[in-house]
């Protein structure tokens, strides 16, 4: 099993290299780098440049809010400067955000990712052979790739294509088209990734030389000591209820019988009640929804839950003591 580490959203920019370097002498085998309040592809240039073997993906990279020849760009720029260490995933975001947070215009999200990705194909084809580049859909088209503007031709590692997919329609996308999907914290139990994800990435990937890979991103509580574990409990209580009043995510609350955990959330959105979306989960949902454990716990729970479903796992940002944590990630591998 491949193991992944995580990384604060928040960190600021000038920690980045630091734990980047964190993360490759505790061996894990990459570095997952989210989009929140930092571009994610900078962050990954910063991750890259200070490391020498670990694999560097975003999870996620929004595509709408960016032009399918400026990804691609910058994607083979960090697969020529990391010598084929960047992977890309992609991801949609919500209408809400990509309308009012982005200011940039919302289309039927899986038609668009579809043509999204066979734009930013096109563009690393024209790039490795140095010749011209021809897409043409509905929503994306990319036909002027003078000379002057081709980066190639170029014998660099393409850099592997991955989807954040939550529900079966992208999942079904992402075995068409992509490495793999990376799953999120709010759909990544066993029985779903059994039940809709695993089964959608096969369909997607009828015909295809290659099977697709699911890259696991539970929600994880843990750390070196019950009172980290318990710390990081409380503030994932307040991520998930947070998450969870996104309707794209709240049918893993329905899944589970709490139809009306969704609405009670929402409703404290609306009223910008954000201190009190904690309340509503309690502790009996919050076993359900979390995976608790010290780091030398996690292995056996993250095996137990996933290894015969997942291909990777991904570790919640890094704390405490060094040797607990690398003694985790080194069970997790074998």
């Amino acid at each position: 099993m491949k193991v992944y580490a995580a990384m604060d959203p928040q960190l600021p920019l000038t920690a980045v290299p630091d734990y980047a370097r964190r993360v490759e002498h505790l061996g894990f085998d990459g570095l997952h780098v989210a989009e929140t309040i930092h571009d994610s592809l900078a962050v990954a240039l910063l991750a890259l440049e200070h490391t020498a073997g670990i694999t560097v993906r975003t999870a996620v990279t929004l595509a709408f809010v960016r032009s399918p020849t400026l990804v691609a760009y910058t994607a083979w720029d960090l697969s020529v400067v990391s010598g084929g260490r960047f992977e890309i995933g992609l991801g949609t975001q919500i209408k809400q955000n990509i309308e009012d947070r982005f200011g940039m215009p919302w289309t039927e999200p899986r038609a668009r990712m579809t043509e999204y990705v066979a734009a930013v194909t096109a563009l690393f084809d024209a790039f490795r052979t140095g010749g011209p580049v021809r897409y043409e859909g509905d929503i994306y088209r990319v036909t002027r790739m003078q000379p002057y503007f081709n980066p190639g031709p170029s014998a660099a590692v393409t850099p592997p294509i991955w989807l954040g997919a939550v529900n079966a329609g992208m999942c079904e996308l992402a075995g068409r088209v992509a490495a793999g999907v990376v799953t999120h914290s709010t759909n990544s139990d066993p029985a779903y990734l059994r039940e809709v994800v695993r089964p959608a990435l096969q369909r997607g990937a009828t015909g295809r030389g290659s099977q697709p890979q699911i890259v696991a991103s539970a929600a994880i509580a843990t750390g070196d000591s019950a009172a980290a574990v318990a710390k990081e409990r409380e503030r994932q209580r307040r991520m998930l209820a947070f998450l969870y009043s996104t309707p794209s995510y709240a049918t893993a609350l329905k899944r589970r019988g709490w139809s009306e955990l969704p609405e009670q959330l929402r409703a404290l959105v609306r009223a910008q009640r954000w201190d009190d979306l904690p309340t509503v989960l309690s502790d009996a949902v919050l076993d359900e929804l979390l995976v608790c454990g010290r780091y030398d716990q996690l292995p056996g729970m993250l095996k137990a839950r996933f290894g015969d479903i997942a291909d990777g796992v991904v570790l919640p940002y890094l704390t405490g003591s060094d040797g607990p944590l690398r003694a985790c990630v080194e069970e997790l591998k074998t």
